[in-house]
């Protein structure tokens, strides 16, 4: 084993099967924080490798020629492992970039990850992971990159610091995620749920308002219309002016007549048609 290791990069290959725990366990380069490397100068060799890496940061593929000794990578991505993501990734406290997407990764993401107070890039995505992102994320304040796109995730999106800053394409093809910023409402998240519920109230009791004024604008309509007929059919029958209604009858009459003739007629025009033949 390597325990001062800090770069292991073995993506793009075929490796199979469960991610080796005892891998991770020996790695005593990434379990610690030299605190003197924290901001780190220019001078002295301890600080530069002299030699060249190509690593996927950040969603982008970079070429770092002159390596901080305190850039602590993780690239197992482009592979076919399976099982669940270690536990024991947690303990690596000093590392910065951790990509594990486009494998057959299964299971939960573990809530120790939160314990990488460092990392600045965080990649899972294209994997086969369920379940809900742990809260504990929320405290990386360092994380500038996240991907958890292309998985089964769901439940609410933890808030935090570093999660307002992420798009929804973080957390793309993940249909049962809620909260910002795919969806306006979550139940952990108490702003925009009473947010929510009040906008819903609101809609509802102007709704119960319109539905309201709409039927005694209706009632009142019917009434003033019924009062108004009810006062013409007075006044007429009290006059005696009772023409039209007379006039009606009479047209109506007339209808009736003429449909009756011109069945009669169609009938013995075809019987003589039949008596033809």
């Amino acid at each position: 084993m390597f325990p001062d290791l800090r770069i292991i990069d073995l993506s793009s290959n075929a490796l199979s099967k469960d991610l080796p725990t005892s891998l991770f366990q020996h790695l005593k380069g990434m379990t610690t924080i030299d605190q003197t490397m924290k901001a780190p100068s220019s001078k002295g060799n301890r600080v530069y490798y002299q030699d060249s890496v190509v690593a996927v940061t950040k969603g982008l593929k970079l070429e770092v020629v002159k390596i901080l000794s305190l850039y602590t990578v993780i690239d197992l991505s482009n592979n076919k492992f399976e099982g669940h993501i270690p536990s024991v990734l947690g303990d690596l406290i000093a590392l910065r970039v951790l990509n594990m997407s486009h494998n057959g990764l299964k299971g939960h993401i573990p809530p120790e990850l939160g314990s990488l107070s460092l990392v600045e890039s965080l990649d899972l995505s294209f994997n086969h992971i369920l379940g809900e992102i742990p809260q504990q994320l929320s405290s990386l304040t360092y994380l500038e990159f996240l991907n958890l796109s292309h998985n089964y995730l769901q439940g609410c999106i933890p808030q935090g610091p570093q999660f307002l800053t992420f798009e929804s394409n973080s957390y793309e093809d993940n249909d049962g995620l809620r909260g910002f910023p795919v969806s306006k409402g979550c139940g952990n998240d108490p702003v925009s749920e009473t947010n929510y519920t009040e906008s819903a109230l609101d809609d509802q009791e102007s709704n119960s308002e319109f539905f309201n004024d709409f039927w005694k604008a209706a009632l009142m309509g019917y009434g003033s219309g019924l009062c108004i007929g009810l006062s013409i059919m007075y006044f007429l029958i009290s006059t005696g002016n009772l023409r039209w209604l007379e006039r009606i009858i009479e047209e109506l009459e007339h209808k009736i007549i003429m449909r009756r003739r011109k069945k009669q007629q169609g009938q013995k025009n075809y019987r003589r048609r039949n008596n033809r033949f």
